[in-house]
């Protein structure tokens, strides 16, 4: 079960918070889970199921991702992953561009290629490029995400975010920053 509380603006909308509730399940390498978003300042709030994979068929992995969500929304991506140590992946996400409360920040109608090293499972370094494809095409976002196991078997993510192009007829340039911490059965994010 995951909480997280987000302090959402812009867009022409007033400020406030938004409260997003998880219930997850993983199974080897896929997730399945069932959300609830709620934010009172947007008076909106969605149901939302989702489910991810990774699925290695020979030197390939396939990974693949479905969502659904109240309101009629529905989306998935697709990617192809080659590499042990040194990996290289390329994919596409589509919607049918219904409303839908998109947490991870990054466009869902995109275009993604990524890269990077893994010394091992839990320590790894890796650069990603996404790129809007259908609402806003100069909409780019790039991530540099390190991932190193520390004391004791918990796990240190963090993700920087660079963010440039037009989004609800606006440029924008930004930089993010997310940091996280995993322990066994614990996690906590901060972005």
């Amino acid at each position: 079960m995951t909480a997280g509380l987000f302090q959402v603006s812009g867009g022409g909308l007033p400020s406030g918070s938004g409260l997003d509730l998880n219930l997850r399940y993983t199974k080897d390498d896929a997730n399945f889970w069932i959300g609830w978003f709620r934010s009172p300042v947007l008076e909106f709030s969605q149901w939302r199921v989702g489910w991810d994979d990774r699925i290695a068929v020979g030197p390939v992995t396939f990974v693949p991702s479905l969502q659904a969500a109240s309101g009629g929304f529905l989306g998935g991506s697709a990617a192809l992953e080659t590499g042990k140590t040194w990996f290289a992946g390329a994919g596409l996400g589509r919607t049918n561009l219904k409303t839908y409360a998109n947490l991870n920040f990054d466009p869902n109608d995109a275009w993604f290629v990524y890269g990077g090293h893994r010394w091992d499972q839990a320590n790894s370094l890796q650069l990603q490029l996404i790129r809007d494809n259908r609402e806003n095409p100069d909409q780019q976002h790039v991530h540099l995400i390190w991932r190193r196991l520390v004391a004791g078997g918990d796990r240190l993510t963090v993700d920087l975010l660079f963010k440039q192009g037009t989004v609800e007829d606006r440029y924008v340039r930004r930089t993010g920053l997310a940091v996280g911490y995993d322990w066994a059965r614990w996690f906590v994010r901060v972005a």
